[in-house]
């Protein structure tokens, strides 16, 4: 079953929007009615079972990471509306059933019919329910925080089920298991192609690395290959849903749910990932502050950059890693934004942070958010916000990326991720939020 109509609850919060913005922000009003309606009516699938299934957008599949942020803003509106909170518990319980599927997986089919993006990939297991098997530890992070998510904004616990408390253990033994990859992990990853980022090197067990603390990952958010396969933002991830499995299974929502082994390897991991963050992922900048880097190999090898998906470095406090003002966070944010990241570029119409993934001189929407919503400034919110619609080549949705010097060249000419974004900028303009 798929929405022919946005629901009640939704209209409404949508004409809310338009009355905050008022006679000075109509663009802002007409671009966020165009993307909050666009996730519901063009990729939700809800099916009878009571699981929910995204369409990334124009892909015909779901991915882990994706599928949370697309519905991440309708979580306001959830806390009053069940059949929307219902909705969104029916993609926890899809997430959580396609971990137990392949926990390496980062992108799923709708059924099982061997759709895939590369037929000749080769990897250590085969399922017709995968699109694509690139291991990326945000993947296992994303369905967890929504998880908490649902329940800090709606208090519904019903997603906390026995596949869920299944899907836990599926996650923190492959999280576990990739703090040695080399020694421990079966997962390799090959692709015939000559674009490097499409594969990992070594007979596809990806670059060398030392045992560190953190966690191993074969891919970016971007589904690019890590350089350096410590992912630190990715790690800084791991850190904040590790703490949201010790309050679940640590007794916060009750006895019920109290499991103290799981808790327990939850805090283990934490500590140990966050131990790894503070002793392998610090180095300097070229103006000599302390600043995260993006990737380390925990053998003295650095990757200094910025990426426009999230997890990144910039959205550390975003994702609740840590504080706003917090010196190396706002040191490695200097760096982010300036050009000793080779992915800041700076045009006629727009600045921010591209992606290897996309052409050069392309910044992305998302990145664009993730500034301001981090920036603390309402003043500069107002400006992205401003600069988002002056530079969405008359469609009302956000692109993946976007040219600096000409807004008609971008790629995608919708991308739901973006668009739900954009929409949570707008939210947090006028002060409404999604706790969590």
């Amino acid at each position: 079953m798929t929405y022919t109509e946005v629901p009640q609850s939704v209209a409404a919060f949508m004409q809310r929007i338009t009355d905050l913005c008022g006679d000075e922000h109509t663009r802002w009003a007409e671009n966020f009615n165009a993307c909050f309606a666009n996730t519901l009516l063009t990729t939700v699938k809800r099916h009878e079972d009571g699981t929910t299934f995204l369409l990334t957008g124009d892909i015909p599949a779901m991915w882990l990471r994706d599928s949370t942020a697309q519905v991440r803003p309708y979580l306001v509106i959830a806390k009053d509306d069940p059949d929307l909170a219902d909705m969104i518990e029916g993609l926890v319980r899809q997430q959580f059933r396609f971990i137990g599927i392949d926990p390496y997986a980062n992108a799923f089919n709708e059924e099982p019919n061997g759709h895939t993006w590369d037929p000749d990939d080769r990897s250590d297991r085969t399922s017709p329910w995968l699109w694509e098997r690139k291991y990326e530890v945000d993947s296992l992070c994303y369905p967890i925080q929504l998880a908490w998510l649902l329940y800090a904004n709606t208090g519904r616990t019903s997603q906390f089920d026995s596949e869920f408390i299944s899907g836990v253990k599926t996650i923190l033994d492959v999280f576990e298991t990739e703090q040695d990859h080399a020694a421990r992990s079966p997962y390799f990853f090959i692709r015939n192609t000559t674009i490097p980022t499409e594969t990992l090197v070594n007979d596809g067990k990806g670059s060398p690395v030392a045992v560190t603390g953190m966690t191993w990952s074969g891919f970016r958010p971007s589904d690019d290959a890590c350089t350096y396969h410590y992912l630190v933002p990715s790690n800084m991830f791991v850190v904040v849903v590790m703490d949201y499995l010790e309050r679940i299974f640590g007794g916060e929502l009750g006895d019920d749910l109290a499991d103290p082994q799981i808790a327990a390897r939850a805090k283990a991991l934490r500590e140990s990932v966050d131990h790894g963050i503070n002793t392998y992922a610090k180095t300097t900048n070229r103006d000599g502050e302390t600043i995260w880097a993006f990737e380390t190999d925990g053998l003295g090898h650095y990757n200094i950059m910025g990426d426009s998906n999230v997890p990144d470095l910039m959205a550390a406090p975003y994702l609740g890693y840590c504080e706003p003002d917090n010196p190396t966070y706002l040191a490695t944010r200097r760096t982010l934004l300036s050009d000793e990241n080779p992915y800041y570029y700076e045009g006629k119409y727009l600045k921010g942070i591209g992606s290897p993934h996309t052409p050069p001189r392309y910044v992305w929407p998302i990145a664009l958010a993730v500034e301001a919503l981090t920036s603390g400034d309402h003043a500069y919110e107002a400006h992205i916000l401003d600069r988002l619609v002056a530079t969405d080549a008359g469609t009302h949705l956000m692109h993946e990326g976007i040219d600096v010097d000409d807004p008609t060249k971008y790629t995608r000419e919708w991308f739901s991720w973006s668009n739900m974004m954009f929409c949570e900028l707008v939210m947090d303009y006028f002060g409404i939020r999604v706790e969590r």
